[in-house]
């Protein structure tokens, strides 16, 4: 079972990342007044057809070669079921992906947030090619990553691998989502 949102914002988006994704939309947003925390994911990859995506919900069904269960987007729906939420998917073949998980904010059984900073330095190390764009809102404060921005900056999305840039991106993402208010551990500090 992954332990918090970032490991399975992690998992999602590295799928989008093997769907050949261009760009991948992660929201997260922390509705305090209205009791919710909602996570979307959306890709412009390759998508799925009406039975692959009914079938995602299995444990017992992945497309990767490395391991015979895909447990990820099942508990992600039975955790977000757990919390008065749910999980949508919907994907369309050669039109994309989109994840929707909403979760009572204050439910006791709602999975911490954790790393987000640690998540998004992996994926855009990991993936430098792909725009990644990274959404967090706490009520009305805002916090959003672009790595095209990034990009645009860096003048090569190969320097999204070398640690130096990892270790400024970590302190930069870690520091604007204390700045809005984001719960959950964060660049290994409790908020």
């Amino acid at each position: 079972m992954l332990e918090d949102l970032s490991c399975h914002i992690l998992d999602i988006a590295e799928n989008s990342a093997a769907a050949d994704a261009e760009t991948v939309t992660i929201i997260l947003e922390e509705l305090h007044r209205d009791d919710w925390l909602r996570l979307s994911v959306d890709d412009d990859g390759r998508g799925m057809d009406p039975d692959r995506c009914a079938r995602v919900y299995d444990p017992f069904f992945t497309t990767r070669t490395t391991r015979r269960v895909g447990l990820g987007i099942p508990f992600l729906k039975q955790a977000a079921e757990a919390c008065e939420g749910e999980l949508v998917l919907s994907s369309r073949l050669g039109e994309g992906t989109s994840l929707r998980a909403t979760f009572r904010y204050d439910h006791i059984d709602r999975p911490p947030i954790g790393d987000v900073a640690a998540t998004l330095v992996t994926l855009l190390a990991g993936s430098p090619r792909i725009r990644w764009i990274y959404r967090h809102r706490v009520d009305d404060r805002e916090f959003v990553l672009d790595s095209k921005e990034l990009i645009g900056v860096l003048e090569d999305p190969e320097m999204l691998r070398t640690p130096r840039v990892a270790e400024w991106l970590r302190s930069y993402i870690t520091e604007n989502l204390e700045e809005i208010g984001a719960g959950g551990t964060i660049g290994n500090r409790e908020s």
